[in-house]
C-alpha cells in the first residue's frame, strides 16, 4: 500500500468536492433549502419549528478532512515524515522498533508520489544517514549510511572501508559487547561523522574491488557491516529514489510499552 498516493489522492478528492461545493453547488442548495423553508412557514403558519437542513454528507465530509489532510500531505512530503526501523542492519546506530524523524528538505523538495525534485537545497554528504526507495523495488524504503558520493572510489576489503584510496579511520572499543556477544564495537570517522560500526570477526565478509561511483547516484552501506543488505550486494542509489535525512530518534517500541528513553539525534 503506498500511503503517499492514497493521501494525495484523500487530498484530491475532498478538495474538488469541497471547491465544487463552493462555486456551485452551495449556492443553488441553499437557494432550494430556503424555497422549501419559506413554503413551510407560510403553510405551517409557524406552529411548528423550522426544518434544520443540513449539507449533504460528502460535502460535510469534505470541507472537514481537507484542510487535516491538506496540513498532513505537505508536512509529510516537504518536512518531516516518521519511519520505523524494520531490520538490524542500522545497529548500533539504529535499534530494531526505533521511530525516526526525516527531514524531507535537507536533499531538496520532492513532488510525493513521483519523486520528482523542484527544489534544490542541498546533497548528500558523506556520513548522512540516509533513507531512500530501493532499487529493486521502489515501494520498499530502506536505510543506510551514505559512504560514496559522485565519483568517489570505493573499495571494501578485510572488513576495511577505503574512501578514494585512503583508509576510513576506525578504532575499537569493545571487543564483545554486551549488546550484541560475538560481534567486535568499532567508532568509523566518516567525514565529518563519527558513529559505531558492528564487525563479526568470525564472518569473512563480502570483499568488494574498487569502484567508482557514478554521477547522480550514491552508494550506501549498513553500520551493521556483516549484517547488511546494502551497495556492496546490489549497486548504487540513483539520485531521484532519495526519500530524505534521518536526524533523531523520538521512540522505540518493541511491541511493549513505548519506550522514550532513547529520544536521541542520530550521527
Amino acid at each position: 500500500m503506498d500511503f503517499s498516493l492514497l493521501l494525495v489522492l484523500a487530498v484530491a478528492i475532498t478538495g474538488v468536492v469541497w471547491l465544487l461545493d463552493s462555486l456551485f453547488w452551495r449556492r443553488s442548495r441553499h437557494q432550494r433549502q430556503q424555497a422549501a423553508a419559506d413554503t413551510q412557514s407560510v403553510e405551517k403558519q409557524g406552529s411548528e419549528k423550522p426544518a434544520v437542513y443540513k449539507d449533504p454528507w460528502p460535502v460535510d465530509y469534505a470541507r472537514s478532512f481537507f484542510p487535516v489532510l491538506l496540513i498532513v500531505l505537505v508536512l509529510r512530503s516537504f518536512i518531516i515524515e516518521p519511519f520505523q526501523i524494520p531490520s538490524g542492519s542500522m545497529r548500533p546506530t539504529l535499534e530494531v522498533g526505533d521511530f525516526i524523524l526525516v527531514n524531507k528538505f535537507s536533499y531538496g523538495l520532492r513532488l510525493p508520489v513521483i519523486n520528482t525534485e523542484i527544489a534544490d537545497l542541498g546533497e548528500p554528504e558523506r556520513g548522512d544517514v540516509m533513507v531512500f526507495r530501493f532499487p529493486q523495488d521502489p515501494s520498499v524504503n530502506f536505510i543506510k549510511r551514505v559512504i560514496g558520493l559522485p565519483g568517489d572510489r570505493i573499495r571494501y576489503e578485510n572488513k576495511q572501508l577505503y574512501v578514494n584510496g585512503e583508509p576510513v579511520p576506525k578504532s575499537m572499543t569493545d571487543s564483545d559487547p554486551d549488546e550484541a556477544p560475538g560481534e567486535e564495537l568499532f567508532k568509523e570517522h566518516l567525514g565529518d561523522v563519527d558513529h559505531s560500526i558492528y564487525n563479526n570477526p568470525q564472518s569473512p565478509g563480502p570483499q568488494m574491488r574498487e569502484i567508482v561511483v557514478p554521477d547522480h547516484e550514491y552508494f550506501m552501506m549498513g553500520d551493521n557491516r556483516d549484517h547488511s543488505n546494502d551497495s556492496r550486494y546490489w549497486g548504487f542509489v540513483p539520485e531521484k529514489n532519495i526519500v530524505g535525512k534521518a536526524f533523531a530518534v523520538w521512540m522505540h517500541w518493541d511491541g511493549g510499552l513505548p519506550s522514550f528513553s532513547t529520544v536521541r539525534q542520530i550521527n
